[in-house]
């Protein structure tokens, strides 16, 4: 039973002592309602945990964020530009945009900084140190920081809970952006989380791995990992509610998990030119790694996914994903459903009904659980279909 609440549109800002805006600034061409720099602040000095990309080639906003020290004011984020692959350059920019933050705001606390967008464009930087001033805090600003941080999604993507524990209670909240170039260990995809609990950097650290373990590197829209993925958690200990005993970790890690997982889950859905969204279970695996090694080499097949675009219940292009993973398998113990309906005992295919497996596939959400049959091992992954739209999408991305 959850110890903890979904708040009703609830954003990043949801959380006390947190404020945001998001403008337009002049970094991606103009239109009807976008926005193109957002920025996020705390009142209080922060706390705070990242997780970046495994790609090699990184952004040079995440070299900044790495020579940060000590809490954190918040974090300015700009898109249409990723800030990556423009030489030295990038790095001066970074320091000199984030300095322009602090004495805006007169803060005595670094801010972080992300970029998301084209890589190998230099960022207008004259834009934005310009733009800075005209940031217009509000504890309502959350939306509108989510919608400056997006390139290509079709909608924002945002939660926030309240916890309750036996010391009262706490919010957290959490905001994402990403629907291509995404792939296990992170993808194109940016994420900040706010917690108005107060909790120390090294708990917060050893928190938001595990639940990015289980979440954000358990999606996959194309099998392309990005040169920016940045996962931050900021806790500014507004409501006065310390998270320093086992039993209160705990139930902060089951929240946090649910915020991160519900957050994956957004992006995956909102995956480039997608028909499907595909949901992988993997039980009775030996251990929750095996679990979760199975789930993710299912939902990142691109055979799996031309199979459920094209609606064909191949049930062999699962078996042989399931083959890929570095993972105990035992052949003759596997079984797979598709929707509710079983279509594998002990590796092989059953009779099943073919015309209840089309009807199955032709719905949007196509949820695959695979039964291992080898221990009590659990695991989840989110992912989409590759489709025509995908591909033409993609082939003109920068014209």
């Amino acid at each position: 039973m959850k110890k903890f609440k979904k708040i009703k549109n609830g954003t990043v800002t949801s959380p006390d002592g947190f404020r945001a805006d998001g403008i337009f600034a002049g970094l991606k061409s103009a239109g009807e309602d976008k926005l193109d720099l957002g920025i996020l602040i705390s009142e209080y000095p922060c706390e705070w945990a990242a997780t970046y990309t495994d790609n090699k080639i990184k952004s040079s906003s995440i070299d900044y964020c790495k020579e940060v020290i000590g809490k954190i004011k918040g974090i300015i984020v700009n898109s249409g530009s990723a800030n990556c692959c423009v030489g030295e350059q990038g790095l001066i920019d970074a320091r000199n945009i984030t300095n322009k933050c602090e004495e805006i705001f007169q803060s005595k606390f670094p801010f972080l900084m992300s970029s998301t967008g084209v890589i190998g464009v230099e960022i207008p930087v004259g834009l934005i140190l310009g733009s800075i001033e005209k940031f217009s805090l509000d504890v309502s600003g959350g939306e509108k920081f989510s919608r400056a941080i997006i390139t290509t999604d079709s909608k924002t993507k945002n939660i926030s809970v309240e916890v309750n524990s036996k010391n009262g209670s706490y919010k957290i909240g959490g905001v994402a952006k990403g629907s291509g170039m995404i792939h296990p260990k992170m993808g194109t995809m940016l994420s900040y989380i706010t917690t108005d609990a107060e909790i120390s950097s090294s708990n917060l650290t050893k928190i938001l791995r595990k639940s990015v373990k289980n979440s954000f590197n358990q999606i996959d829209i194309d099998g392309d990992t990005s040169t920016n993925d940045t996962v931050v958690v900021m806790s500014n200990g507004a409501s006065g509610n310390k998270i320093d005993t086992k039993e209160d970790i705990e139930k902060f890690q089951e929240a946090l998990d649910y915020v991160t997982q519900h957050l994956a889950r957004l992006i995956a859905e909102d995956g480039e030119g997608i028909s499907h969204l595909i949901t992988v279970e993997v039980k009775g695996a030996k251990n929750e790694n095996d679990a979760l090694e199975v789930s993710n080499a299912v939902v990142s097949s691109s055979l799996v996914k031309t199979a459920i675009f094209g609606k064909d219940p191949n049930w062999g292009r699962i078996m042989m994903a399931i083959g890929n993973a570095n993972a105990e398998i035992l052949r003759d113990k596997i079984k797979i459903y598709v929707n509710g309906i079983q279509i594998a005992e002990e590796g092989k295919s059953i009779s099943f009904h073919y015309q209840s497996v089309l009807s199955a596939l032709d719905k949007f959400q196509i949820d695959i659980v695979i039964d291992l049959g080898i221990g009590n091992g659990r695991g989840m992954a989110w992912g989409s279909d590759l489709t025509e739209e995908y591909v033409i999408f993609n082939s003109a991305y920068t014209t």
